[in-house]
């Protein structure tokens, strides 16, 4: 096995693209260096994006933020304006392992993971964000949504990685949340993960809004229909319901040792609710 850390995006991909078998980016490192030392994966290349400038940045892009791929959720923790502006997708990110695996585990990692639990995902997906793809072909901007296919599975093409995560800018009044469900109190995989995104017009009324629910589907999911249920409308009681209700029906989760599919499609639905409220007391302050 090899290891190389380039020192360009352009040097990643010519090695990501030169190198024969499956080649592994290492962004933070805590899922792949556990899928090798279990030997589920075997690559023939490991490299290493944290020394390019582009994948270790936070900057603020058309009143939003570009985060780089490699930047570790300890770092997000610590951005005051980014935490004020996405509270819920730094709250997805500091769910993510103990205090130290917080100092290397990433969202471009988390997400190229294609793991249906993850934590970040459906907090980037109800927040619209986007991905910098880099390859041989070029440069893309993709959703979050369209990245995952299924589990441990990308649309990334051969020699194409994630450089950074754009979250975008927006406007007073809005507020996002994440919950999680779990059976122990902390450092386990989500049962269920639900993303909300709203914003609040001058007359009280939600005129825009985003739901993702994650760990109950192949891929963590946009749900449309929730959204619906919530804009041009006063976000009351009979609204969270129906955007609940909405989030019920999209789950498609298998039956475990952690959970039900009776349960997990319950769950969802409460925490959905629960990150509603939690979004719109967030906006109705912003």
């Amino acid at each position: 096995m090899r290891y190389e850390a380039p020192q360009t995006v352009d040097q990643a991909i010519s090695l990501l693209a030169g190198a024969e078998g499956n080649p592994c980016v290492l962004a933070g490192g805590t899922d792949l260096l556990v899928q090798l030392r279990a030997g589920f994966i075997d690559p023939e290349l490991i490299v290493d994006i944290k020394q390019i400038d582009e994948t270790t940045a936070i900057t603020a892009e058309d009143g939003g933020f570009r985060v780089g791929a490699a930047v570790s959720g300890a770092r997000l923790k610590e951005h005051d304006t980014l935490s004020l502006l996405w509270p819920g997708v730094v709250e997805a990110a500091d769910l993510i392992g103990s205090v130290q695996i917080q100092g290397r585990a990433s969202m471009g990692g988390n997400l190229c993971n294609a793991s249906p639990a993850a934590d970040t995902v459906p907090a980037l997906i109800a927040a619209g964000a986007t991905c910098a793809l880099a390859g041989p072909s070029g440069r893309r901007e993709v959703p979050v949504e369209e990245i995952c296919t299924g589990p441990g599975q990308t649309i990334l093409t051969d020699g194409e990685f994630v450089v950074s995560i754009l979250l975008p800018a927006r406007g007073s009044r809005s507020g996002d949340a994440y919950l999680r469900f779990i059976p122990r109190t902390e450092m386990d995989i989500a049962v269920v993960g639900v993303g909300v995104s709203l914003s609040l017009g001058a007359d009280g009324q939600c005129s825009a809004a985003r739901v993702a629910v994650g760990a109950v589907a192949p891929t963590a999911l946009l749900v449309p229909a929730a959204a619906e249920a919530l804009i041009g409308g006063t976000v009351d009681d009979a609204t969270i319901d129906a955007m609940a209700a909405a989030v019920r029906a999209v789950c498609r989760p298998i039956d475990d040792k952690r959970g039900t599919v009776a349960y997990r499609i319950e769950v969802a639905g409460v925490l959905a609710g629960r990150a509603c409220r939690i979004a719109l007391e967030r906006a109705g302050s912003a």
